[in-house]
């Protein structure tokens, strides 16, 4: 396993994190990121619920990570 295929599995990651949707999957769970005030926001299940909503804020980065990496797989195969 090349540093290449890290960068794409870390990618995928980010894309699935982003992709989730706050109304049908987060909610049901009370993963919602204004529930998490106080101690309860340094916890595992808080840290968690941090990254989902930085994954989801940074979503126009994330697809000019994609344009990127789908232009470098259609040149180098």
């Amino acid at each position: 396993m090349g540093f290449w295929t890290l960068l794409e599995g870390l990618l995928l990651f980010a894309n699935g994190l982003a992709i989730l949707n706050e109304q049908r999957f987060l909610a049901p769970r009370g993963w919602i990121p204004s529930e998490m005030t106080g101690p309860g926001r340094n916890s595992l299940k808080g840290q968690v619920i941090g990254l989902i909503s930085a994954f989801q804020f940074f979503r126009l980065p994330l697809i000019l990570c994609n344009i990127i990496v789908i232009i470098v797989k259609l040149f180098s195969g």
